[in-house]
């Protein structure tokens, strides 16, 4: 970068401190992370050893309550890259492709390409490897570098797993967990991601063009692997196994069947409990992978910090759900309820107040129209989410009234129903609608946190009006309207 540049760079910051922008085009970096639930130390869970993402959101703004708008990868991905909410996007599934059921929709990267930045996806950013591209990407997508299993034992039993699902065609995988022992962070995925990633800063730091970088991590997701350091951090012995009692009363369908989790060697097909030594191990190695994602994160920022690309990037980093970890019985995602559709959110950017923390509900498809206002681009008039630079600016700003996420299941004798929430400040309101033409209301959800969180109380005439205020809406789920 020129003297001149720096100079306007730092004339651009001084005089708009507080804008998120400068004189200059702002770089974006954004990190995507694959069932990342918001317990991190910087969440409030002492627990947690998460020390880079901790000082990320202690340079930024910490987004307590950001929830997704469909609870497994695929759909939340592309809700979030095209702003749109599922029902538009049509995708609802982990394996379909935005781009196959919206070709003419704008992308997030894309609208940073057509206004002059290089967008480049790392690791998994859309489920699909080649998903938006040649749209949205400069360049193919880079996938598939790295190591799933590190450990011998781990790499002859996820072969033969390959083995198995060659011969019977059934989905199966290695253990849902591994300590990778004395390995470099390099050998798994997520550390070839982030070495790749530090190259790529090194080499933006020597150019002009402006970049859009999306590294996407894939821990925490199963299967839970990490090298022994990351392991050390925790004790097993310590880690209390969630309470399996406490399933919400007259909750419909809302229980994830884990069959996610029942596709790795180590998981009873057929068990519907699992017991306290493998609940205890599962999440060990959950945490584990934790901690071992947080310090990819820890290169990135420090590859932006030593090429003092810092001063002119946007940091975002987001979680597509949340997940399940024995809470209720359950594991995985796939439901409407809290522990699935809450996630981390966290936004750092030049210019911004550092250690914020807002209460304000927002959602994931508020991203892209925050990302254009914070790099000084227009924000596409067809967009769901609002931008949150109002928030970023004052986090006690008033905001919505609400958050929708939505998810399919089936119900006997019915078929598939789709679930429809809003979470409010007090409440979460879901209602289930058949999938059909009538569109007819099977079951109502009425949740209340200041009261009795795991207990149904739609039935109680005493919130009927309030039952008719949220159904309002609720309605407006598909329809890009705001809650």
């Amino acid at each position: 970068m020129s003297r001149l540049k720096k100079l306007l760079l730092s004339l651009g910051l001084l005089l708009f401190p507080n804008l998120g922008f400068s004189a200059q085009k702002l770089n974006i970096l954004f990190i995507a992370v694959d069932d990342l639930r918001p317990e991190l130390r910087c969440y409030g869970n002492k627990e947690i050893h998460s020390p880079n993402i901790d000082a990320l959101a202690a340079r930024g703004t910490l987004f307590e309550r950001t929830y997704c708008q469909v609870a497994v990868c695929g759909a939340s991905r592309a809700s979030l890259m095209t702003g749109l909410r599922p029902q538009t996007t049509r995708c609802w599934d982990f394996k379909t492709p935005m781009r196959e059921m919206n070709p003419d929709a704008l992308s997030l990267p894309q609208h940073f390409k057509a206004h002059g930045y290089e967008t480049i996806s790392l690791g998994k950013i859309y489920h699909s490897t080649n998903d938006d591209f040649p749209q949205g990407w400069s360049e193919k997508p880079s996938r598939g570098i790295g190591k799933q299993y590190a450990s011998p034992t781990g790499i002859e039993a996820k072969k033969k797993a390959s083995r198995i699902q060659r011969t019977t065609g059934v989905r199966t995988n290695g253990p849902a967990s591994e300590n990778g022992g004395d390995v470099s962070d390099n050998v798994y995925t997520d550390g070839a991601v982030a070495k790749s990633a530090v190259i790529r800063l090194k080499k933006y730091a020597t150019t002009e063009k402006p970049f859009f970088l999306a590294v996407g991590f894939t821990k925490p997701h199963l299967p839970f692997n990490a090298p022994a350091k990351y392991w050390d951090l925790y004790n097993r012995a310590k880690i209390k196994v969630p309470a399996r009692d406490k399933m919400i009363n007259g909750l419909p369908y809302d229980g994830s069947s884990w069959g996610e989790l029942k596709n790795y060697s180590d998981i009873p097909k057929k068990t519907k409990v699992l017991n306290d030594a493998k609940t205890r191990e599962l999440i060990h190695g959950y945490r584990a992978a934790v901690s071992y994602m947080d310090a990819q994160v820890g290169r990135l920022v420090k590859a932006l910090d030593e090429t003092g690309l810092s001063k002119n990037t946007v940091i975002v980093l987001w979680g597509d759900h949340g997940y399940y970890l024995g809470d209720y019985g359950e594991w995985c995602k796939h439901t409407t309820y809290e522990v699935a559709a809450k996630i981390p959110f966290i936004i750092a950017a030049p210019g911004q107040k550092k250690g914020q923390r807002t209460k304000a509900l927002t959602e994931l498809v508020d991203l892209f129209p925050t990302l254009c206002e914070l790099g000084g681009l227009p924000v596409p008039k067809n967009l769901h989410g609002v931008s949150l630079k109002p928030v970023l600016a004052n986090p006690e700003t008033p905001w919505k009234k609400g958050a929708f996420s939505q998810y399919f299941k089936n119900k006997k004798n019915v078929g598939k129903v789709l679930g429809t929430s809003i979470r409010t400040n007090r409440y979460r309101y879901t209602e289930w609608r058949k999938k059909n033409q009538s569109g007819a209301l099977e079951d109502v959800t009425l949740i209340d946190f200041q009261g009795n969180p795991n207990k149904n109380i739609a039935a109680d005439p005493a919130h009927r009006d309030l039952i008719k205020e949220l159904a309002r809406s609720a309605k407006k789920s598909g329809t890009g309207l705001k809650p």
